[in-house]
């Protein structure tokens, strides 16, 4: 069976690779933010997406539940920290859904 995509079989378009959770912007900048390193200080990815604690808590919240990110929560001295990383699940989402908007971007 073919599609009104020049001949693709329906359902081939890219963005069926798309992972739904990671359309919410924050949640992608948070992923992508993981993505190149082992574990991350919630601050530092706070800061660099640019949100609120509250904000990453709430997305960071979503993404743990759904597998993709861990949160690891321990004291340095007196002082409570909190480190998020990708799961290995994460890190196949967010390849996937990488490639797809490549795919997509490139036409």
């Amino acid at each position: 069976m073919t599609g009104e995509s020049g001949g693709l079989p329906a359902g081939s378009h890219p963005r069926h690779a798309l992972a739904p959770l990671l359309n919410a912007p924050v949640r992608l900048s948070v992923v992508a933010a993981l993505a190149p390193v082992d574990k991350a200080e919630f601050g530092w990815v706070r800061d660099l997406v640019e949100v609120t604690d509250s904000a990453l808590s709430k997305q960071v919240s979503a993404l743990e539940e759904a597998g993709l990110v861990a949160v690891h929560k321990a004291r340095v001295g007196r002082r409570p920290r909190t480190w998020l990383s990708l799961t290995p699940d994460g890190r196949t989402v967010y390849r996937r859904h990488m490639a797809a908007l490549r795919a997509i971007a490139e036409g």
